[in-house]
């Protein structure tokens, strides 16, 4: 199977939605909002990367990128997610792809780093670490997890955009 990672188009946006929801339907992690959340990143035009897999046509994945303040100041810094892959396609490194031409694509428009909330064992494998001095409010300090693109790593409280609190 042959896929393809490229950026978002309108024509996409249903696919995406469809994608998301499908992606954490059964995730017990999850509260079932990311594809509000996505929505509503796209609508305040916050999406700084938005890229699909597309396999045969058809869109099988989705990672969305967006800015996040940190309370120290720091500037050009990501929050990686939601990233979705539709269950059928699941386990065969479309995941793996979209992280990796996501994180490609922040170094390339000069970001200082990204964080992303998850399962420490999977983000791990693309640089993410835990930085006990790098907070998520209300969330376990070992699945908050940060990259840095060559500068030191920060610490402070880090804030997601307002549409993270999307419920419908």
């Amino acid at each position: 199977m042959h896929v393809e990672i490229r950026n978002e188009t309108a024509a996409d946006v249903e696919a995406i939605d469809a994608v998301t929801t499908a992606a954490f339907l059964t995730a017990p992690h999850s509260d079932h909002t990311e594809q509000f959340i996505v929505k509503a990143l796209r609508k305040a035009g916050k999406l700084a990367v938005s890229l699909v897999a597309e396999a045969d046509g058809k869109v099988v994945g989705h990672v969305a990128v967006s800015p996040v303040s940190i309370s120290d100041g720091a500037v050009g810094w990501y929050g990686l997610g939601p990233i979705s892959v539709l269950p059928e396609h699941q386990g065969q490194g479309i995941g793996g792809r979209l992280m990796n031409a996501a994180l490609q694509a922040l170094r390339e428009r000069g970001a200082a780093g990204c964080v992303v909330l998850g399962e420490p064992g999977y983000y791990g494998r693309f640089g993410f670490q835990v930085e006990p001095r790098l907070v998520l409010a209300g969330v376990p300090a070992g699945y908050f997890q940060a990259v840095s693109f060559g500068e030191a790593m920060l610490c402070g409280v880090v804030t997601y955009e307002e549409s993270f609190r999307a419920r419908g």
